[in-house]
């Protein structure tokens, strides 16, 4: 009769006189043929014993390979990450700090503000909320004590040189340490640009600048279209295909520049508006824009989506001119779609909201980004697309005196948004 305990007992000596290894070096491999050729005679149990060791080493060198490619994925993920935190801090222009748990300065990335900032006094000494004028302080210490995040506290800092005070908007999330614990805030500063009074004298440039282009430089264009016409009437049975062909070019170009003029003025005249704000629907607002364009283009198969009660607080008339243009845009570089498809909404992340137009048109490129919102900046040929080059250079004026921002993304011949934001 085969006694199991005792087998069982005996099992790691003739475990290991028949493989020739130690126990615990039975997760290396081994000649299988010869380990076997050399049990023979082993109890049943004993091969099974064998049998569970390598299923065991298989199982823990496959999660072994599997952990490692996981790390490598996870290392790899995390570069990706820093890298784009680095990116997107490096767009950052105004001023990063960070406060330790007792809200005392402990770093600065301020590479614009100069050496004698008010900013960079009193680091690791006094009180974040102590660097501003006295009337900011009470805000900014419940702001900071709350131990909270926090959105648009707006403070006074003395300007280097004894200058007048700088109004600055701090915004500010909390950070932790490894055990959860309040271990400080990290947040950007905003300046805030006060709109300047208007010099002395300063309307009656704007008058000359407008008298000038109003007359000064269509003179001279009108010449120019006139003869052209006159040439094209009473000479243009004698001259070919061609010569009619290039007095037709003259008109256009005339026209052209007629209609540049007009932008560059509208442009000037935006400055000088006061804002009347007041509460805007842009729903219906674009609603009525989108009304005249499809009037002007009947023929035209366009899917509009304009989101409901989008209220803003601004100016109405000025408001107007910006969906113009970016509505404007979108019908336009869309012509070439069978079935355009346009779109006014709100996009929300996170506290913060902005509203979007985007389109399924013929898009742009992003490495010339830069040039998008410049006066008389085209990213399209005139050929494929008319237009003067100053529409988005006015939207981005018109947003800004709301104290708002616009940018942009696209794909060439996957249309284009167009994000902006106003301040309420």
């Amino acid at each position: 009769m085969i006694s199991i305990d005792n087998d069982l007992r005996r099992a790691p000596s003739r475990i290991a006189e028949a493989s020739g290894i130690g126990l615990g070096a039975l997760l290396l491999p081994v000649d299988a043929r010869a380990a076997f050729d050399a049990a023979e005679g082993l109890p049943w149990h004993a091969f099974g014993l064998l049998l569970v060791g390598a299923l065991l080493a298989l199982g823990v060198l496959l999660g072994l390979l599997a952990w490692q490619q996981r790390q490598r994925r996870d290392a790899a993920a995390l570069r990706d990450e820093r890298a784009r935190v680095r990116r997107l801090l490096g767009l950052i222009e105004g001023p990063l700090w960070r406060t330790d748990a007792q809200h005392r300065l402990t770093a600065l990335r301020a590479t614009a503000l100069p050496a004698d900032h008010a900013l960079h006094a009193g680091r690791d000494s006094q009180a974040f909320w102590q660097l501003f004028d006295e009337t900011s302080m009470p805000g900014l210490r419940q702001a900071l004590e709350s131990e909270a995040d926090f959105q648009a506290i707006e403070v006074g800092l003395a300007a280097p040189g004894g200058g007048p005070l700088q109004r600055w908007r701090l915004k500010a999330c909390v950070c932790l340490d490894a055990s959860g614990r309040f271990a400080g805030h990290e947040g950007s500063a905003t300046l805030l640009t006060p709109p300047r009074p208007s010099p002395a004298g300063a309307d009656e440039d704007a008058a000359s600048f407008g008298t000038l282009v109003s007359h000064d430089l269509r003179a001279p264009i009108r010449v120019v279209e006139g003869f052209t016409k006159i040439v094209k009437e009473d000479y243009g049975r004698l001259l070919d295909r061609v010569g009619n062909d290039h007095l037709d070019r003259v008109l256009g170009a005339a026209a052209r520049m007629n209609g540049m003029i007009d932008a560059l003025l509208a442009l000037s005249r935006l400055g000088a508006l006061p804002l009347a704000r007041q509460t805007v629907d842009l729903s219906q607002l674009a609603s009525y824009v989108i009304d005249d364009l499809q009037r002007q283009a009947p023929e035209r198969r366009v899917d509009v989506r304009i989101a409901p009660g989008l209220l803003v607080t601004g100016d109405p008339t000025l408001l107007r001119v910006v969906l113009e243009n970016l509505l404007g845009n979108a019908w336009k570089y869309s012509a070439h779609r069978h079935v355009a498809r346009i779109e006014l909404g709100r996009v929300v992340e996170g506290e913060h909201s902005a509203f979007c137009v985007a389109d399924n048109g013929a898009g742009f490129d992003m490495r010339f980004i830069d040039r998008l919102f410049g006066v008389f900046q085209r990213l399209h040929s005139s050929s494929d697309f008319a237009g003067t080059g100053v529409g988005l250079a006015s939207v981005r004026r018109i947003v800004q005196r709301h104290g708002g921002e616009i940018w942009a993304e696209a794909e060439v011949d996957r249309g284009a948004r167009f994000y902006f934001t106003l301040s309420t």
